[in-house]
């Protein structure tokens, strides 16, 4: 499964692609800068300064602390809060839903591929929210091939990106995409199932198999250093929900507005004009 769903998402969209520039794709006159600016401090744009000498900014070292801060700060801060909610639900399903349940709905064939096209299409989930529900969903009888839709349609489609995508890219092609998508990942699903069964894989009795590999010390280290690196994206990000911003402060005049036309304006400065003595003229 770690190999299939990169690989299937990678044709997916190349077929996507394709067929974009084939049926709608016209030549853009605009052209595409590309952004050359300095991603450890942007110490420069990148396009004033030759590019041997961009190139020498930072030492490697340099680089490569600032690339371990982006991947722990940023990337980490985008997707903590989903990969938690994605734990959290994995626990509810591997709880509270019955076996007999998901075995008979998403059991395998054209039907659990197509139910779970119609629960992960609007279904407003990433991708690492997704990877614990699905493994939960294995668990309790569900397909692989099933999951392996749920882990493709589900953070690559959704109510509002698809609106976003039709004012972007225009009906037609959110449809062609929205179809391929569907169709593409079917397909690989029914070839999943259908390699598991020729291979007489378990996948519930595979789950977790490579957990075992890591000594339990490991486990907790790595547990208690991902708390810890969580903590504060995760508080900011709770903070943004629940603490309401302060409202902007609007000021209205208690005068009038002042309307004048030309002549009484002309009037208006005349008089003005009078007023002043000869040396302040």
């Amino acid at each position: 499964m770690t190999i299939i769903r990169p690989v299937a998402a990678f044709m997916t969209a190349m077929i996507a692609g394709f067929a974009e520039n084939l049926f709608f794709w016209k030549e853009n006159e605009k052209e595409i800068v590309a952004d050359l600016s300095c991603p450890v401090d942007n110490c420069c744009d990148g396009v004033d300064c030759p590019e041997e000498v961009h190139t020498h900014h930072h030492s490697y070292a340099e680089k490569l602390v600032s690339g371990v801060r982006f991947g722990y700060q940023e990337v980490w801060g985008d997707i903590v809060a989903w990969f938690f909610i994605g734990v959290f639900l994995a626990g509810l399903i591997t709880t509270f839903v019955p076996d007999d349940l998901m075995v008979t709905l998403l059991g395998g064939g054209l039907s659990s591929m197509l139910v779970m096209l119609v629960v992960g299409i609007p279904l407003y989930i990433c991708a690492t929210a997704s990877t614990p529900v699905a493994a939960a969903l294995i668990m309790k009888g569900v397909s692989p091939g099933a999951a392996l839709v749920f882990l493709l349609v589900g953070p690559a489609t959704n109510i509002t990106s698809l609106s976003v995508l039709t004012g972007i890219l225009g009906k037609k092609s959110t449809l062609m995409y929205l179809t391929i998508l569907s169709v593409c990942a079917v397909i690989f699903g029914l070839g999943v199932d259908a390699f598991y069964q020729f291979a007489g894989i378990s996948p519930r009795a595979i789950i977790g198999e490579a957990s075992e590999l890591i000594p339990e010390e490991v486990k907790l280290i790595a547990v208690v250093l991902l708390l810890v690196i969580s903590a504060k994206p995760l508080f900011n990000t709770v903070r943004k929900i629940f603490v309401s911003k302060p409202d902007q402060n609007t000021f209205i005049s208690p005068f009038p507005p002042l309307q004048m036309n030309v002549k009484n304006a002309e009037k208006h400065v005349g008089a003005e004009e009078k007023a002043h003595c000869s040396c302040c003229k």
